[in-house]
C-alpha cells in the first residue's frame, strides 16, 4: 500500500523543506531535491532515493500506478516542500553525483572553469550550455554558488547528471596544473589586454575561465591563465551576462572542433 502524508507537521515534510533551503544539510546527507516532471523523468533511477507525488500527478501522468517507493502527498504538502510557485506534482530526493579530477578530461578536454559565480540561474544555465557544447567537465572555485540549490538544479535541465563537475579550494593551483601537467590551454574571459575570442585555437585541449557576474575574474586567476580573450561588442554595453558569455565561448570551441 502506498504511504500518504497529509500533515504539515510530519517530520519528513520538515526535512524536505530544510533540504531545499540548507546547503549544509544537503552536503551532510549527500542528497538534494529535484522537482518537476522533466527532472524526474531524466534522472537515472539509481540516483533516486525518495519519490513524492500528488494523486493528481499520479492519475494524469502515470495512470494511477505509483512507482516503487513512492509517497503520496496532498497538494498543500507539495506546495510546502516545493521551491516553485506552481508545483508540478512530483518532487524527489536524489543522491549527489560524485566525480574525480580525471573524470573531467574526456578524449579532447574542453573545460569550463568558474570563479565565484553567485547567481544560481547562471550556474545552472552554464551547466546546461556546457553539455550542449560538448564540455568534458566543469571546475568551480569553492565560493561558487551551490550547484545543488533547487533553482540551479532546475536551470541545468538535468545536465547536472551528465556533465562531470568538481569544486576546488585552490582554483589558481588547478589552473596552473591544467597548463603545466595536463597541457591544456586556459583562456581567461577578460576585457583588458586580450584578443578576440574567435582568434583562439580551441581545437586542441583547452578551457575557458569565467569570473564573477559583477566583478569578473580576479587578477590572480586571469594571470594564471595561458592568455586572455574577449567578445567584441558594439554599442555602449560593457559586458555580457556571465552565462551568455560562457555560451558564446563554448560554442566557438564546438564550431572549431566540428569544422576540424
Amino acid at each position: 500500500m502506498t504511504e500518504k502524508i497529509t500533515s504539515a507537521s510530519n517530520p519528513r515534510v520538515k526535512r524536505l523543506t530544510a533540504l531545499g533551503k540548507k546547503a549544509k544539510l544537503r552536503r551532510e546527507e549527500g542528497v538534494f531535491i529535484i522537482e518537476g516532471e522533466r527532472l524526474y523523468t531524466d534522472t537515472p533511477r539509481e540516483y533516486l532515493k525518495e519519490i513524492y507525488m500528488t494523486e493528481e500527478f499520479l492519475s494524469e501522468k502515470l495512470g494511477g500506478a505509483a512507482p516503487e517507493g513512492c509517497t503520496v502527498v496532498t497538494p498543500e504538502i507539495m506546495r510546502k516542500i516545493s521551491d516553485t510557485d506552481t508545483p508540478q506534482g512530483v518532487l524527489c530526493v536524489a543522491k549527489m553525483p560524485s566525480y574525480k579530477r580525471e573524470d573531467l578530461r574526456g578524449q579532447t578536454p574542453l573545460l569550463l572553469l568558474l570563479e565565484n559565480i553567485q547567481d544560481p540561474g547562471n550556474l545552472g544555465t552554464m551547466m546546461r550550455t556546457a553539455e550542449a557544447a560538448g564540455v568534458t567537465g566543469v571546475l568551480m572555485s569553492r565560493d561558487t554558488v551551490d550547484l545543488f540549490n533547487p533553482k540551479t538544479v532546475r536551470a541545468t535541465m538535468s545536465a547536472i547528471f551528465r556533465v562531470p563537475f568538481l569544486y576546488t579550494d585552490d582554483l589558481i593551483g588547478e589552473i596552473r596544473r591544467l597548463r603545466e601537467e595536463d597541457g591544456i590551454t586556459v583562456y581567461a574571459a577578460h576585457l583588458r589586454a586580450s584578443r578576440p575570442y574567435d582568434e583562439a585555437d580551441c581545437r586542441k585541449p583547452c578551457a575557458f575561465l569565467i569570473g564573477n557576474e559583477g566583478n569578473g575574474l580576479t587578477e590572480e586567476a586571469a594571470d594564471a591563465a595561458s592568455g586572455r580573450v574577449h567578445i567584441p561588442m558594439q554599442g555602449s554595453i560593457e559586458s555580457l551576462n556571465a552565462a551568455m558569455a560562457a555560451g558564446i565561448l563554448l560554442f566557438e570551441a564546438a564550431r572549431q572542433r566540428r569544422k576540424s
